[in-house]
């Protein structure tokens, strides 16, 4: 009997033969950790990508020997990238080699203010004390204060789903005791005094799609990870750790279909158990236990699922909350290098708290901007000829539903203006670009299905966060379990990648897998 509107509560049922079956739509960092996890629990595992190759967001553009990593390019916490080659007895360094990359961050700002980020204590009090020796203290006890967020909010809480509002209530008390009603830039505004500063320890949550002056102070839990493991970038760049994670799934025997485009998934229910039937372009519908969908998840609700009524429930749910920034992304190769430039700078411009604003709520491309630049060629000079230099550069604008730019008429205007601000840095830039292509929030909504144009999915506000974002397993649908930047913890690849922790570890529970 097919499910034409809800599945209602049935549970997913445990069996042990035939083999149980698991599909995980989308390929990106949350969606292949999820699908080593399943592969490695005994699930014959498929993995749907819509593109012609895996990662995602997390996919490579080539050009004339220039390599461009289109997505993430900051990794933190390796150790949970490393627990997926450990589930099956494997070493990730037999399969890529992260670089430690140092300073973590180079700062800059319109003044001349500069400030190396690096991870060492004494290397990061001394940046602090060249810029305001006032402010060590203070830096002090905001250190201190972001290991005590980190250890509760991530240790103890970043891999746990929050399924039921009781799993909510039980930390209440540890978030109130931390304040995380107040925002992050407010937190650190409390410890240190000088702006530069405060701007320094509180840009993090745009790396996840968070406004520094609303993000919940837990994400000041970022600056301990990068304390405690660095940043690192991957031997090959971001795709050559994509493509370890493939390499590693396809050895544990599960299936990667690329080019294969799911249009709609279907329930039914057989001997009391409800199977998802996917239909992609690749073939026939296929039957599954379950599915894990790494897809946008708003395009999960209303597009996959569509027609039934609980995905119907979910998708207007979705579609009243805040939403993440979207980003312009410019990527670019020289023909000539750079001396002195760091693997990552942030570049904060004019304004900081009104850009912000504008960014995150207003309804216009703002006439100034902040950027990150990477420039993965300072690490690995592979990721460009002999004599050049690769970069993207990075800028945070406003999502398509609240400021309805032209994106087609606006966007090479926009990368000019970006890069003659570049100039400042890099001189002669403009007269060095051998190739040049941009990637917009209309991008975002067309190639990724992404929400708004979204580039970071739900918005990680404190009402949007743990219990209160999307779960790890959807609560009517059985069978359904989600991955990714939109349910529990978050963006970011530590934060997708202990999704898809949380998310395996109930689905092993709902069908009492035994793991050794």
């Amino acid at each position: 009997m097919s499910l034409a509107t809800d599945a209602g509560p049935r549970r997913p049922r445990s069996r042990s033969s035939p083999r149980r079956r698991a599909a995980v739509i989308g390929s990106g960092f949350g969606g292949l950790a999820a699908a080593i996890r399943l592969q490695s629990m005994g699930f014959e595992t498929v993995c749907y990508e819509a593109h012609d190759q895996p990662g995602g967001r997390a996919a490579v553009y080539e050009d004339q020997g220039y390599i461009f990593d289109a997505g993430p390019t900051v990794i933190t916490a390796p150790h949970c990238l490393e627990e997926l080659f450990a589930l099956s007895g494997r070493r990730m360094g037999d399969y890529v080699r992260l670089v430690p990359v140092s300073p973590l961050y180079r700062l800059q700002w319109t003044d001349g203010v500069a400030f190396d980020y690096v991870a060492d204590e004494a290397g990061l009090i001394e940046q602090v004390r060249r810029v305001n020796p006032a402010d060590v203290d203070g830096y002090r006890r905001f250190a201190d204060y972001s290991r005590q967020v980190f250890q509760k909010g991530y240790e103890e809480l970043g891999a746990v789903p929050f399924l039921r509002f009781t799993d909510m209530l039980r930390a209440v008390p540890h978030l109130a005791r931390l304040r995380a009603d107040r925002s992050v830039y407010a937190t650190v505004a409390r410890f240190v005094k000088d702006e530069h500063l405060r701007q320094a320890f509180s840009f993090h949550p745009l790396l996840v799609g968070g406004n520094p002056l609303e993000t919940s102070s837990v994400y000041t839990l970022i600056h301990w990870i990068e304390r405690k493991w660095g940043v690192f970038f991957p031997e090959g760049g971001t795709g050559a750790l994509v493509r370890s994670l493939v390499r590693l799934f396809q050895d544990l025997g599960g299936t990667l279909r690329l080019r294969a485009p799911v249009d709609r998934i279907t329930l039914e229910t057989a001997d009391d158990a409800t199977r998802h039937v996917v239909h992609a372009a690749d073939g026939p519908p296929e039957p599954f236990d379950a599915v894990v969908s790494n897809a946008d998840v708003h395009h999960t609700y209303a597009r996959l699922y569509r027609g039934i009524a609980a995905a119907g429930h979910r998708q207007r749910r979705l579609e009243r909350m805040a939403w993440s920034m979207s980003l312009f992304v410019l990527y670019f190769g020289t023909s000539r290098r750079y001396p002195n430039l760091a693997h990552h700078t942030i570049l904060f411009g004019p304004r900081f708290q009104g850009l912000l604003r504008e960014i995150f709520h207003g309804h216009r491309l703002p006439a100034d901007f902040s950027l990150y630049l990477h420039a993965p060629s300072i690490t690995d000079p592979g990721m460009a000829p002999a004599g050049g230099e690769s970069f993207y550069v990075l800028s945070p604008v406003p999502h398509l539903g609240n400021a309805a730019i032209d994106w087609e008429a606006a966007a090479t205007a926009y990368g000019d203006a970006i890069l003659e601000s570049l100039e400042q840095h890099l001189p002669g830039l403009r007269a060095a670009i051998v190739t040049r292509r941009h990637c917009t929030p209309t991008d975002f909504a067309a190639r990724f299905n992404a929400h708004h144009g979204s580039a970071f999915s739900v918005a990680p506000t404190l009402t949007q966060s743990a219990y209160f974002r999307p779960h790890n397993r959807d609560p009517d649908i059985p069978g359904l379990y989600l991955v990714g930047a939109g349910t529990h913890p978050g963006a970011g690849v530590p934060g997708v990648v202990n999704s898809a922790k949380a998310t395996c570890d109930t689905l092993a529970a709902d069908f009492h897998v035994v793991r050794n």
